[in-house]
């Protein structure tokens, strides 16, 4: 069984998300940039951190400025997923001073974005080291930026779940009420598609003597109680299929480490990137 999952950047991915990107932000044109700057005009741009920073995204900033005009280099004074402090000089953006004002923002805003959820992942994961629990993300990312975002929560120390719906199995409360049970969801799942692993979320309210003789690989503890969580991690581990344990819900910077200390395998938590704030970076002449 292939769980979590590690998303690498796909460059063929990232180049359409940029056109896409650039063709949204252009229009008809940057009006703005071609009214006020000479077309031969050449510059160089310092890229600098304005605070405390996991940084993800080199290879991602760098993609706008050089698809859009091949002849922008970007000269990195930093390694991908190493902590900077405010005031560090990222980086040196140098070429045709019209592309660098017209790809500046989108190229901004990706890095600010990506290295605002390293940054964060960096704390969960800092918070459970030691515990032998790996933080994990959610499918709450940005619609048409979770390979970005996904990307960046390894980055900053985490793993990553389901990548598609296609990935795994996550039956929830949902799919077990439109299924007509627990068993019938699971059993369904392994008729239709007997070689996808399975996980079944699990609120307190559910009475997990009902997993027993399915055919489950990882179980989802989900909105538990604290104080509940290491006797439901002991009855999961002590099923027969012997799933992996993940518990979600709610997680935060400071129950992470209690939640930990209870015993499962994995820990999800949606705040990596649905809540994320970006990181400060400023690109100047």
């Amino acid at each position: 069984m292939k769980f979590p999952f590690e998303v690498e950047l796909d460059k063929r991915i990232v180049k359409k998300l940029v056109r896409e990107a650039l063709r949204e932000d252009l229009g008809g044109g940057d009006v703005t940039t071609d009214s006020t700057v000479r077309a031969r005009s050449r510059t160089e741009a310092k890229l600098r951190l304005k605070e405390h920073a996991v940084i993800a995204g080199l290879d991602v900033f760098e993609t706008v400025f050089t698809t859009f005009d091949p002849g922008v280099r970007v000269a990195w004074s930093v390694k991908e997923g190493r902590t900077q402090k405010p005031g560090r000089l990222l980086a040196r953006v140098r070429g045709r001073t019209r592309s660098i004002l017209t790809c500046e923002r989108l190229a901004l805003n990706l890095l600010q974005r990506m290295s605002g959820i390293a940054t964060v992942t960096r704390r969960f994961a800092d918070e459970v080291r030691g515990t032998g629990v790996r933080v994990i993300d959610t499918r709450k990312t940005t619609p048409g930026l979770r390979l970005l975002e996904k990307y960046a929560v390894r980055v900053g120390g985490g793993l990553n779940h389901r990548p598609r719906l296609s990935d795994l199995a996550l039956i929830k409360d949902n799919h077990i009420a439109a299924a007509g049970g627990i068993r019938e969801a699971v059993e369904g799942v392994r008729r239709r598609r007997a070689r996808v692993p399975v996980e079944v979320e699990v609120g307190p309210d559910v009475d997990l003597d009902e997993l027993a003789g399915l055919d489950i690989d990882i179980v989802m503890l989900d909105n538990w109680p604290v104080r509940k969580l290491s006797r439901a991690i002991r009855t999961v581990r002590g099923l027969p299929s012997r799933p992996l344990v993940e518990v979600s819900g709610g997680v935060r910077l400071e129950t992470v480490r209690k939640i930990a200390m209870c015993g499962p395998d994995f820990i999800s938590v949606g705040y990596l990137t649905h809540s994320a704030q970006a990181i400060d970076i400023s690109l100047d002449f």
